[in-house]
């Protein structure tokens, strides 16, 4: 069995042997056969990379030659047009050394004229002043002859000539100056009073009055009750937020408000009638409600500055002028509407400017603005005059209207001709019958020192004159002022009243003292 098994394994290594053998040879031969085909076609690509880089260097070497035929050309033409250049260069000098010529030419000829000319002149001259001296041996001669005869020198005779001639032109200018001055002062009284009397006539004007009292009508006694509040809190609050003494009587529907500061009254009149006619009254709604109406009179103040800027035909006038003409309605002079007052001066200065050939507009303008120093916000020392120029000149008005403002009254040098325009006009205004009445003035005045010397002590808030300054009520901070102080605080301001001022009758001194605690729930 062994025996069998040793010759089939030695059969099968000899054939393995073989077929390793045939398989080496076959893959050489495969290998070779690879090999010659690798060689083949690395020759030929070769071949065709030859051919290609033959095609692309002829390419080459063609497009470098077209670049160098272009280049060329275009040097060509750059060379070309440089000698264009050069020639017309060379051709212009060539006509301009022409022209140089022929001008060396002309001015050698004019030269020559003009030597002539000279020439020419200069023997003129010569005879002239041989001519010259002949007539002044003449002259002196003739001279020489009149004053054997006259038996004066030339230089005396003239003196008499002239001392005669004098005395003669003196007496004939005196007697025509004296004529002109009588027929002036005819005729210039005259033309004014010609002038001031169509300008007049050419203004109609209201005479209007102010009053320290407003009537606000109600549609029923009802409504009274609902204004004065329960045990009197409304009509209280409401104359704490305004400062108007609201007078409720037995007048059948109407309820009198009364306070000498026209917009302190028109703020009160105007937020009581919102709280009539919203029906709620109470006093948190009536301080809102006149804090809003507060916010409206001064929008109402602006507009009202606007519209009267714009009838009068006056531009460019600063904004805060603007809301200072609009206070003027809310202003009084002598019981003469101070807006109306302005605007009657500035139709009479445009009027009378107009008449006299002079700037209408800038005289119309200096009118309207000649009384803003009466409207201050703050209370100053200057006269009304001197802040209004003040103001003026702060908002870059014009220097002739600034010195028309500061001079109407006189209290500065007038330096233009609008100035006495605006003093004149303003005299016309104020002078008409019942345009003004200095008994008004005077109450009011007396009313704000009144609530100024309340406003002179610490922790004072807000001071109101009522009852025709009968009463002062003065509201004071409670953080600032307690129950004691308050007590002292009325005693001081009544004896400052009684030491400081002139008043009829007695003045209380009401001081309130209130403490409010404000919480806001989230």
């Amino acid at each position: 069995m062994v025996e069998n098994i040793i010759p089939i394994l030695i059969g099968i290594v000899i054939g393995l042997a073989i077929g390793y053998v045939i398989a080496k040879f076959l893959e050489k031969s495969k290998a070779t056969k690879i090999l010659r085909n690798t060689k083949k076609e690395a020759s030929s690509i070769i071949k065709e990379a030859k051919i290609e880089a033959d095609a692309i260097k002829k390419d080459k070497i063609l497009q470098a030659k077209e670049k160098f035929i272009e280049l060329k050309s275009e040097h060509e033409k750059v060379i070309i047009s440089r000698d264009k250049k050069m020639a017309d260069a060379e051709k212009r000098t060539r006509d301009k050394e022409s022209q140089v010529s022929s001008e060396l030419d002309r001015n050698k000829k004019l030269n020559k004229e003009l030597d002539s000319k000279v020439g020419e002149y200069t023997e003129k001259i010569d005879y002239l002043e041989r001519r010259n001296s002949e007539v002044d041996k003449l002259h002196r001669k003739q001279v020489e002859h009149l004053e054997v005869l006259s038996g004066l020198s030339a230089e005396d005779a003239k003196k008499e000539l002239v001392s005669s001639l004098k005395e003669e032109a003196k007496s004939d200018a005196m007697g025509f100056i004296q004529e002109t001055i009588e027929e002036s002062k005819l005729t210039a009284a005259q033309e004014a009073k010609k002038i001031i009397l169509n300008t007049i006539q050419r203004v109609g004007v209201e005479q209007t009055v102010e009053n320290c009292v407003s009537v606000f009508n109600i549609e029923s006694d009802d409504v009274k009750g609902r204004i004065i509040g329960r045990e009197g809190r409304n009509i209280r609050a409401l104359e704490a937020a305004t400062g108007v003494e609201i007078i409720v009587d037995d007048t059948p529907e109407a309820i009198i408000l009364s306070c000498f500061d026209p917009v302190r009254r028109e703020i009160a009149r105007l937020a009581l009638h919102k709280l009539v006619t919203d029906g709620r009254i109470h006093p948190a709604r009536i301080e809102e409600v006149v804090a809003k109406t507060e916010k409206q009179i001064q929008q109402e103040i602006n507009d009202i500055g606007k519209r009267t800027v714009i009838e009068l035909g006056i531009h460019g006038i600063h904004p805060e002028l603007i809301k200072t003409i609009g206070r003027m309605k809310y202003r009084s002079s002598y019981g003469q509407n101070l807006l109306q007052h302005s605007r009657e001066v500035a139709n009479l200065c445009g009027l009378m400017a107009a008449e006299l050939g002079l700037n209408a507009k800038l005289a119309k303008r200096a009118g309207l603005l000649h009384d803003i120093g009466k409207v201050p916000e703050t209370e100053s020392e200057l006269p009304h005059a001197l802040l209004g120029m003040e103001w003026a000149q702060k908002y870059n008005e014009n220097k002739e209207v600034c010195n028309a403002i500061g001079a109407h009254h006189d209290e500065i040098e007038m330096k233009s001709l609008i100035a006495p325009i605006v003093q004149v006009c303003d005299a016309i205004s104020g002078a008409r019958p019942g345009a003004r009445r200095q008994v008004l003035d005077s109450y009011i005045q007396r009313l704000k020192d009144l609530e100024d010397i309340a406003f002179g002590f610490t922790g004072v808030q807000k001071a109101y004159a009522i009852q025709a300054g009968r009463e002062l009520r003065v509201i004071v901070e409670s953080e600032k002022v307690n129950d004691a102080k308050a007590s002292e605080l009325s005693f001081n301001i009544s004896q400052k009243i009684q030491n400081d001022m002139t008043y009829p009758g007695q003045v209380r001194v009401t001081v309130i003292r209130e403490t409010r605690a404000i919480n806001i729930a989230k």
